[in-house]
């Protein structure tokens, strides 16, 4: 050990000179750029975020938890928030499991429940709260924050409307629903909700109210909540063209970030551990670290030949490491891509890795691309696996394995059909003539129109009508297959959790049973129940059914005596009963029900089985009921003292643990009937549920995830009781889960060398993981960071499949990422410290610019950097750049389609508002899948036709995806998470404007058709709904404070240059904090009007992914929605651009029928013919000798764009276009150019647009605008030409340097002031 000390120090002492050569920036802090991202709504609670958590487990637990936190708020005042977070974690332990526990933390790190608690805050503030209350009861539209006044608004509350109760409102568990609702607001925890529950409480347990719960929190807390859950990069810009501003300074800023350097392992050096056994060396040795780190930066450009096996390359690494440290790896590497891209290139390929992969990508590729799983794919699979086997024993006629296609098969056979092939419609087969391409279709379409012409007929005979379910009308037709029953069918099934916390109690033991909550009643049953089964004892029974009944009547004898004529056949199944009493339980009226019982629990087998078939018939319970005793119908072979014993003491206790269990958990009234199925709850059941209908049942039980539980279930070393009772727990908890995504058996040909397996903890359930991905992808930078977290909530089981690309030809990745997420949430001893993305030891030469990749549906917004986010240069910054981001709005988006003619109806708006604010945003549908999206915010909205003519024409007759009925007035959507909201809406136009469309104005003189029809998005300033008469609407676009400053000059050159009001148009998406907070005293000054405009790149049109092009998609794609159906005609000016002459005239010029006018670019500057890419290849061919137009300049007549759907064109096209990376490379102009055939473009005069790129010297003193192209040839810096092009420029930049000087000398002044006070 001092051996190796003494090495240590040597190695140090050696490089001590090497670094006072470096100099002291080397062993300073390491530069950092960090980002976070907050909610628009203050920090909510996490005790109601625990109970949000709670209700989501089951409404029971809910209100169980509420007891036992009742004044846990209080405590928060005195403790830390260490502390109180412990203190709910350990209270919400009395009601989960470690894994939930586990759950729940995680739900606290990404927030999950936030968004229900905001909008519980947002209904709250609708009604809204009477002033200084802690907590108020709203009782049918009467509001009072004194307990004393409950009696007095209860007294007349039916008399009132009863309040709208939504899906997700906390009601008190109570068996009406006919009752007083009484709605509590209030936060949970203090004392004014405990005051207010326990009054509440009792008068629901005693049948006097509905009490409903809605969180409200009179003084939300002031500091902000930051978010998780999304990503963010840094990509490396290109430096071609300058883009940094010569008016930013140095920024300078005392913000550090905390702990060691990311990554404590540099080159083979665990620094971590070196610094824990040489304490006294640490100084050196974080010297001798940032000196490697410094060292490992390099970003040398690669050769392509170095390119091609990075993805092998960095999969031999990672396969290559401890297992535990693979992920990590994986993450280090994709997420620090730049600098690790040079290191990789030194890795040899583990050949025998490659050959796997390449194997195992071969037989997916083959089934991916013949799109069908062909039997050669399955009998590879099968000899690489099986090579002894035979396959023509698997494969062949007389397989084992051949089950569904022998049903199949006798199915057909017993159908009668004929020689195949055969098709049916509606039962009925097609003649084999018409089984053909060409008849086929044909044949079709008069079969529907045959069953179209009955159908009218049933309507207007009155037997099909609105209330009548058409499916089920349908299965009573004659030529129906028979016992299709429709309750199995189409009946919600209500799911049953078997699965016990932690309560043991006997089922017998109804004093302890009547306090558990469902689940655990349910468990009990489970655990205490008696089954019929198959005459083996080792068999295990995949299928359980439960038959609720009363025995002592003929239905439920019935019931009984049909399961048992099904049990007598079938295979899969096991039989229980649970006795549901029809009236008082004495020995009388309980004479077959204890018999049935008795036998239940002491005999077994055939035995059982034929002695109720006896008890289950009509003539023994007639002479049981007349007197006879039940031992003279024992039949041979049973226990009959076992029986007569356990019959003749058979307590109350078990019916009434029955009768208590149908009455609290599956809800059946006295004496209905019930089957559970795997823990699937099917009814009341009406008469007639026959013998046929369990084989029915049993066959859709019996379903692919049942087979593959009980294929896990044979391998353990269980009881075939306790692996029937797993099956059907398993089935009964997974059929509860919601649907999300069809689940696959993923299996590889080989796993030797190029997967990565963890194992997880023994003895303790585990989730098997399947991951597969490339290392080198934006995937694999995302999924490291997942799979880590991950590990950290579940016990898992995972397979990490390396899955390579060879022959690179570029760099797979060209950005720095980070995944903000973690397992919960970072405590410290000051609190809690909010999720944030830190990017350490990012080299200072390259240009960078900072991107949010957020989820589907969140638009955030910069609200504070302390430097140009666009264009980050570490060289001249100090210390830490930080952002910081907001989620500004969640999306709602759907689709709308007009029910009459099944087409989107183009231009129709909606708008979305709360009851005392109805228009809060608005938007336009598109006529590309009748999209349409609305901003909104957690909270309880209101969505409407936009009054005007949309509201004139049209009336919404369906929707779907909201919370509200169909046949309910108003239409409701609740946004209540972070992921989005798709709503479906069809609508109708009313019968007397069936000719009429919104986007034609022929009676616009006569009726002012445009004049209550408002903006897409909510202007900044309040205006009226009126057709704006003369103004000149100015659209631009701009990213990075270089183009801000272009963008700041290009609109003071348009107003000196017009006596035209201007109203400007800004894309808020990508604008600068310092823009949007110059802006409005920059509108006061000049006195132009602004807007800023926001959308949402839809998900379902291709998306782009560097910055620069997704802005240049904004230009083009979503004119027909971004701006209000008012404004008539819109101009765009590039932010570079310097306006020498009045745009009114632009906009005015006729366009000659052309939905747009572009410029097209110049000819006359001869010396750059080698850079006109239009002149030759594609672009010469395409246009034939038409202009290509340039985009800098461009005026819209919107009317005409949208009423020929240019928009919805221009989307198709690019859609199909953009699938292919080298298509559109300047996507703004070839789109448009490249559908000149498609939407028409007016070629603008020559004058309207000048640039000395492509314009010769003479042409310029005619120059109505001048734009500043990059010029490909010399590269000169934009700021550098626009001083020496445009004079004018330099007295324009001169005049806004000096309002924005002023601007922040006020600023500092209102700061000095403020503090002083």
């Amino acid at each position: 050990m001092a051996k190796a000390a003494d090495v240590v120090r040597l190695l140090l002492g050696s490089t001590a000179l090497c670094f006072s050569l470096l100099g002291a920036r080397t062993a300073s802090a390491s530069k950092a750029v960090t980002a976070h991202l907050a909610a628009k709504w203050p920090e909510t609670p996490l005790l109601l975020e625990a109970s949000e958590f709670m209700a989501e487990e089951s409404n029971e637990k809910f209100w169980q938890f509420l007891e036992t936190v009742q004044e846990l708020a209080i405590y928060k005042r005195t403790e830390s928030a260490y502390s109180h977070y412990n203190l709910i974690l350990k209270k919400a332990g009395q009601f989960l499991d470690n894994l939930h526990i586990n759950l729940l933390k995680f739900a606290f790190s990404i927030r999950a429940y936030s968004p229900t608690i905001q909008m519980f805050q947002q209904i709250a503030a609708d009604e809204p709260p009477p002033d200084g209350c802690d907590a108020f009861v709203v009782i049918h539209k009467k509001h009072t924050c004194k307990i004393n006044e409950l009696k007095k608004l209860l007294k007349k509350a039916t008399s009132r409307p009863r309040p709208y109760l939504f899906k997700d409102d906390h009601k008190f568990p109570t068996n009406k629903e006919n009752l007083p609702v009484t709605i509590l607001y209030a936060e949970i925890g203090t004392r004014a909700f405990s005051k207010f529950h326990k009054v509440l409480s009792d008068k629901a347990q005693n049948g006097e109210i509905l009490y409903v719960l809605r969180h409200y929190i009179q003084k939300p807390v002031s500091q902000k909540m930051y978010l998780s859950g999304y990503g963010v990069e840094l990509a490396i810009k290109s430096t071609e063209y300058k883009a940094l501003d010569d008016t930013q300074v140095k920024t300078v800023t005392n913000t550090t970030v905390e702990g060691e350097i990311e990554t404590n392992e540099v080159q083979g050096f665990l620094f971590q551990k070196l610094k824990e056994r040489y304490s006294d060396l640490r100084d050196n040795l974080t010297a001798f670290q940032k000196y490697l780190i410094e060292s490992n930066k390099e970003m040398t450009p690669l050769k392509v030949w170095e390119l091609q096996d990075l993805s092998f390359q960095a999969a031999s690494q990672i396969m290559s490491t401890p297992i535990y440290d693979a992920v990590k790896l994986m993450k280090d590497i994709s997420q620090n891509f730049p600098i690790k891209a040079r290191s990789l290139t030194r890795i040899a390929v583990n050949q025998l890795m490659r050959e796997e992969i390449q194997e195992n990508q071969k037989m997916y590729e083959k089934v991916k691309n013949d799109n069908m799983l062909t039997v050669d794919n399955v009998k590879s699979v099968l000899l690489n696996l099986f090579p002894d086997a035979n396959i023509w024993d698997i494969l062949g006629i007389h397989s084992k394995y051949d089950n569904d296609r022998k049903e199949g098969a006798s199915f057909y056979k017993m159908t009668g059909l004929g020689p195949l092939p055969q098709a049916l419609y509606n039962g009925e087969p097609f003649k084999l003539e018409e089984l053909n391409t060409e008849e086929l279709e044909t044949s079709v379409l008069r079969r529907m129109m045959d069953a179209t012409i009955n159908l009218q007929k049933e309507v207007f005979m009155g037997t099909l009508n609105d209330r009548t379910n058409v499916i089920d009308f349908l299965m009573e037709k004659n030529n129906v297959v028979p016992r299709l029953n429709p309750l199995i069918l189409h009946t919600k099934w209500q799911y049953l959790n078997l699965i016990s916390t932690s309560v043991t109690a006997d089922v017998e033991d109804f004093s302890t049973f009547f306090f558990l909550d469902s689940q655990d009643k349910s468990a009990v049953i489970a655990e205490n129940m008696y089954y019929l089964t198959q005459e083996e004892d080792d068999v295990i029974s995949s299928v359980t059914l439960w038959i609720i009944a009363d025995f002592d009547k003929p239905s439920g004898r019935k019931l009984l005596f049909n399961a048992l004529k099904f049990m007598k056949t079938s295979v899969h199944s096991r039989l229980g009963v649970i006795y549901n009493p029809t009236s008082k339980i004495n020995e009388e009226n309980t004479a077959i029900s204890r018999g049935v019982l008795a036998a239940f629990l002491t005999q077994k087998n055939s035995f059982l089985r034929n002695f109720l078939r006896k008890l289950a018939t009509e003539e023994t319970a007639t002479a049981i009921y007349s007197g006879e005793k039940i031992k003279t119908f024992l039949t041979e072979g049973m226990d009959k003292n076992a029986f007569e014993k356990k019959y003749n003491t058979v307590g109350v206790n078990i019916f009434q643990t029955h009768q208590l269990f149908c009455q609290d958990v599956l809800k059946l009234r006295p004496g209905e009937r019930g089957i559970v199925s795997n823990g699937k709850f099917l009814g009341p059941l009406d008469e007639n549920f026959y013998t046929e209908d369990f084989y029915f049942l049993e066959k859709i039980t019996f379903t692919n995830l049942v087979e593959k539980i009980k294929g896990i279930v044979e391998n353990m070393e269980i009881s075939s009781k306790n692996m029937s009772d797993f099956v059907m727990k398993a089935d009964a908890l997974l059929s509860s889960l919601p649907e999300r995504a069809s689940r696959h058996d993923t299996t590889f040909l080989r796993e030797d060398h190029s997967i990565i397996t963890i194992n997880p903890e023994e003895n303790d359930m585990f989730f098997d993981v399947i991951a597969i991905v490339d290392p080198l992808t934006r995937e694999a930078q995302k999924m490291a960071q997942l799979l880590i977290v991950l590990g950290k909530i579940i016990n898992m089981k995972l397979k990490l499949f390396m899955n390579c690309r060879d022959k690179l030809s570029e760099a797979p990745l060209k950005s720095f990422y980070r995944f903000v997420l973690e397992p919960e949430l970072v405590l410290v001893a000051n609190g809690i410290t909010g999720p944030v993305a830190t990017f350490l030891d990012i080299p200072e030469a390259p240009l960078l610019t900072l991107n949010m990749i957020t989820p589907e549906g969140w638009l955030v917004e910069t609200v504070h950097s302390n430097c140009d986010l666009d264009n980050i240069y570490l060289k001249d910054i100090e210390r830490t750049v930080t952002a910081e981001y907001e989620l500004e709005y969640l999306l709602l988006e759907g689709s709308c389609f007009d029910t009459m003619t099944e087409q989107p109806p183009r231009g129709l708006q909606f708008t979305l508002g709360t009851k005392n604010k109805p228009v809060v945003v608005d938007t336009i549908v598109m006529a590309n899948l009748g999209y349409f999206q609305l901003k909104a915010n957690p909270g309880a909205w209101i969505l409407k036709l936009r009054e005007g003519k949309s509201e004139d024409i049209y009336q919404i007759v369906g929707h779907e995806g909201t919370d509200s009925q169909p046949d309910q007035g108003d239409v409701i959507v609740v946004i209540n998470s972070f992921k989005s909201k798709i709503l479906e809406v069809q609508v109708q136009k009313k019968p007397d404007k069936i000719k009429e469309d919104i986007l034609t104005d022929k009676e616009e003189k006569k009726k002012g058709i445009w004049d209550s029809i408002k903006s897409f998005t909510r202007s900044l300033h309040k205006e009226k709904d009126k057709k704006e008469a003369d103004v000149l609407n100015i659209f631009s676009v701009a990213s990075g404070h270089l183009y801000e400053r272009f963008l700041r000059i290009m609109m003071l050159s348009v107003l000196r240059n017009t006596k035209t009001p201007v109203k400007f148009w800004f894309l808020k998406n990508y604008l600068s904090p310092t823009f949007k907070e110059v802006i409005p005293p920059m509108a006061e000054e000049y006195g132009f009007q602004y807007e800023l405009v926001q959308y949402k790149w839809p998900s379902w049109l291709h998306q782009q992914t560097e910055k620069q092009r997704i802005i240049w998609g904004y230009k083009i794609l979503f004119l027909d929605v971004l701006f209000p159906l008012a404004v008539d005609k819109i101009i765009f000016v590039d932010a570079d651009q310097i306006v020498r002459h009045d745009l009114k005239e632009l906009r005015d010029f006729d366009l000659g029928g052309a939905p747009y006018g572009y410029t097209p670019f110049c000819d006359s500057r001869t010396e750059m013919d080698g850079y006109r890419f239009w002149k030759k290849g594609y672009w010469a061919s395409h246009l034939l000798r038409r202009k290509y137009h340039i985009s800098a300049l461009y005026v819209v007549d919107l009317k005409k764009f949208r009423r020929i759907a240019a928009g919805d064109r221009l989307r198709g096209q690019y859609q199909a276009l953009s699938q292919d990376p080298n298509s559109l490379s300047n996507l703004d102009q070839d789109l448009p150019n490249n559908m000149i055939y498609q939407v028409a473009i007016k070629s603008l005069p020559q004058d309207w647009l000048w640039c000395e790129t492509w314009c010769d010297d003479d042409s310029k003193q005619r120059a109505k605008t001048i734009d500043l192209c990059n010029n490909p040839k010399t590269k000169e810096p934009k700021l550098e030409a626009a001083a020496r092009i445009v004079p004018e420029w330099v007295e324009y930049d001169t005049e806004i340097r000096q309002l924005l000087d002023h601007l922040e000398n006020k600023k500092k002044n209102a700061i000095l002031t403020h503090d002083e006070l």
